[in-house]
């Protein structure tokens, strides 16, 4: 399997995290293009497959755009204003165009971490 593909787990509830829009920005030196937006669904993960594929799975610099505070709002979860957490940016390269990029994100109101998965 070819592509990137994420998914988000909100480690507070110990959950997916359900409806947290991801934007998906390809970067090319100062600019930033956007390539995709797309939500979570009840798995945490995105319907549809990979959010890069074929021939538009290609070599370069992107960038995940989290909306993790919009998400933690919706839970219920007590944020202080300005919530610590808001947008979350991950900015990671692709140099391998054969293989598999998986992004994952663990998110709670006071930190995330990331990995390149599997």
């Amino acid at each position: 399997m070819t592509g990137l593909t994420t998914h988000v787990l909100d480690t507070a509830s110990g959950k997916p995290a359900e409806g947290l829009k991801i934007e998906l920005f390809h970067i090319e030196g100062d600019t930033r293009q956007l390539l995709k937006v797309v939500t979570t669904n009840a798995d945490g993960r995105v319907d549809g497959g990979p959010m890069l594929a074929g021939e538009n799975f290609r070599a370069g610099t992107y960038e995940l755009m989290f909306h993790a505070g919009d998400y933690l709002r919706g839970t219920g979860a007590a944020l202080p204003h300005p919530a610590f957490l808001d947008l979350v940016p991950i900015r990671f390269g692709i140099a391998d165009e054969a293989a598999h990029y998986h992004v994952p994100l663990l998110i709670s109101p006071y930190g995330y971490s990331t990995y390149r998965g599997s």
